[in-house]
């Protein structure tokens, strides 16, 4: 009887596991993930890229296109707060430019990463296989010179620590949602993170020149004179609209980004 229960708890114990990694495959929201900054972080801009990283953090921790990207325990998390809650970004939706931050900007960098070239991106295709190298050819070739400005940093959020941090999703969307005028440009972002609708900036991708705790006015529309059927013509027109590691991003609030 004894060697019964041991065996029904063992066989419960992996139906458990099982569905544990079904739910955390799905991305569910809220996971924890090993990892707590207690305080809003330190980030630097990673030369040349528009990410940044903390270079203080026991995590392998950026930020890019106003979300925070987490790689831990061989997977990407993402947060749109400096402490989550986090969301499993599968390793096809990882934005490129994410992917691309040289082996040296991670702090704890996976054993697999030894030998590896400290100024050149991991080799996510050696790790994860052909058929994701397929679906994301050429993911490592860009031209450096268009790559686009980093998102302003989220400086808001350093009112918000230890107890004052908010925890429940519908809350951060709320604050980030009055706060932060950035709109994301890379469609995983968009998908995660404005869910509940973010009234911000939606004219341009290169939004960052709005400070990212500033509260911008959203785009005015001209309005449309009325005129006769063909009588008048159509007159309007729409008005198209190296580096030091070290170096630290200006806290400069006025201007809001460093150079997603």
């Amino acid at each position: 009887m004894r060697y019964l229960l041991v065996a029904s708890s063992l066989l419960l114990g992996s139906v458990t596991s099982t569905q544990a990694q079904i739910s955390v495959g799905i991305g569910f929201p809220g996971l924890d993930i090993g990892i707590n900054v207690p305080v809003y972080p330190d980030l630097v801009q990673v030369p040349g890229y528009p990410v940044y990283y903390d270079p203080r953090a026991n995590a392998n921790y950026f930020f890019y296109d106003g979300a925070y990207w987490v790689y831990q325990g061989d997977n990407w998390y993402a947060s749109s707060w400096y402490n989550g809650p986090w969301q499993l970004v599968g390793p096809e939706q990882v934005p490129l430019f994410v992917l691309r931050v040289p082996v040296r900007y991670y702090r704890q960098p996976p054993a697999y990463f030894r030998g590896w070239r400290a100024d050149a991106p991991p080799r996510w295709g050696q790790h994860w296989g052909r058929d994701w190298e397929r679906g994301r050819g050429g993911w490592d070739r860009w031209d450096r010179r268009s790559a686009p400005r980093a998102a302003p940093l989220p400086v808001y959020q350093r009112s918000y620590s230890g107890d004052r941090y908010p925890r429940a999703p519908e809350h951060q969307h709320a604050i980030r949602s009055d706060q932060y005028r950035y709109r994301p440009r890379e469609e995983v972002t968009r998908q995660r993170f404005e869910q509940h609708g973010n009234p911000g900036n939606h004219g341009n991708p290169d939004n960052s020149r709005n400070p990212g705790n500033s509260r911008a006015e959203p785009p005015r529309q001209t309005p449309v004179q009325q005129r006769p059927p063909q009588q008048q013509q159509d007159r309007g027109r729409w008005n198209k609209p190296a580096p030091q590691e070290e170096h630290r991003e200006h806290e400069n609030e006025g201007r809001g980004h460093g150079r997603w």
